[in-house]
């Protein structure tokens, strides 16, 4: 079962912050997708239930960024 997940991530200024991220992300097992749109400073992740959004948010630090859970 697939779930969803989105970040305020801070720090990006275009659009090459936002692929660093997916791309980081991405490489997490049980991410299926990322999408991160540097304008809405947004990342949606779309993950099995095993993920831990502790880990993503490593993997965007990881990145060089800050992201925080939306509610």
């Amino acid at each position: 079962m697939s779930t969803r997940m989105e970040f305020t991530v801070t720090g990006m200024h275009c659009n090459s912050c936002g692929l660093l991220i997916d791309d980081e992300v991405e490489e997490l097992p049980g991410v299926t997708a990322s999408t991160t749109n540097p304008r809405s400073g947004r990342t949606v992740i779309e993950a099995d239930a095993t993920v831990d959004p502790a880990d993503i948010i490593a993997a965007i630090a990881q990145a060089g960024y800050t992201a925080i859970p939306v509610p």
